[in-house]
């Protein structure tokens, strides 16, 4: 399984109804090919609660280290993605809700005053809640209070959970002012981001020169190659070559089709590169893998410690 995006990286799946846009999603890593899902973004805030293990969640260009009891707090629109830390894996709970649910309706005093400057500050992509402040107890309890109302759905629970989002949306003004001004420069990084990762997902099983990105970017070579670096935290070449893997393991897992077959399709010219990146990421060969796949191995998904990503 991995996350479904459109081809710019955004999430397609339905987050709640258009009646009533929240969910609460019950996840596992191990669900996931390689044990993490891809980075992706959408429109709504999504709040991640760690029951057991640890993940590392990357957030733009930030990266947290999650250990059960953790909150996360992800603004609207921000890239993230998460991982297995040393290839042990971890229960979390998702909630994902529209902020429309707090304001009301676009141009409300509310949506300008109190909800559009948090969720267009570039400077605040998420929260970590590791119960060093204290009022993280009390965030998470609102937290708390919102996963039971969505679990029972006693009568009137719709309101109760508006009510509930913004009570959680007061105590975030409480404690956490929004910058005055939108960083335009910082706005603009993370659309080329995005660009970058949109054109990976749509052209991935093609040849990729870094001339062809830094062109639907419209920036040099060295800029891009930079901009991605400081952002993903690891070189473009890398991540291109990482997410070809990940993209191959449905393939391998789901047909019987020859594996330099699969390399091919995943944009490898070369089946031995393909299984020498392979080996690197995953910690065994293509045709182990697949065999721990039939074989229904609990942690066929799970890389090496010392090969998982960052």
């Amino acid at each position: 399984m991995q996350i479904i995006t459109d081809s710019f990286q955004k999430e397609t799946k339905k987050h709640g109804s258009d009646g009533f846009p929240f969910l609460v999603s019950h996840e596992r890593l191990s669900r996931y090919e390689s044990g993490s899902f891809l980075w992706h973004w959408h429109p709504e805030i999504e709040i991640t609660i760690v029951e057991e293990g640890r993940m590392t969640y990357r957030v733009n260009d930030q990266s947290f280290s999650l250990k059960a009891g953790d909150l996360l707090f992800g603004n609207a629109n921000v890239l993230h993605a998460g991982f297995m830390q040393d290839a042990a894996d971890c229960v979390y709970t998702a909630v994902t809700f529209s902020a429309r649910l707090i304001y009301g309706f676009s141009q409300s005093s509310i949506h300008t005053d109190y909800v559009e400057p948090l969720l267009w500050d570039f400077s605040l992509p998420a929260i970590h809640f590791d119960h060093s402040e204290s009022w993280h107890g009390s965030f998470g309890k609102i937290v708390g209070n919102l996963l039971r109302l969505d679990e029972h759905k006693p009568p009137f629970y719709e309101l109760e959970i508006t009510a509930g989002l913004q009570l959680l949306w007061k105590e975030l003004l409480s404690h956490q002012q929004p910058t005055p001004h939108c960083n335009a420069h910082s706005r603009t990084e993370y659309e080329r981001i995005r660009k970058i990762l949109g054109y990976i997902e749509k052209n991935y099983s093609q040849k990729i020169l870094l001339k062809d990105i830094s062109d639907h970017i419209h920036l040099c070579e060295s800029e891009c190659c930079r901009l991605f670096k400081r952002y993903m935290n690891q070189p473009l070449s890398v991540f291109l070559q990482e997410y070809r893997i990940e993209r191959s393991l449905e393939e391998l897992t789901a047909g019987e089709d020859p594996i330099g077959l699969v390399a091919e399709r995943a944009g490898f010219s070369d089946s031995n590169y393909y299984t020498k990146v392979f080996q690197k990421k995953m910690g065994c060969s293509p045709r182990q893998y697949r065999k721990l796949c039939k074989k229904g191995c609990p942690n066929h998904k799970n890389p090496r410690p010392g090969n998982r990503r960052p």
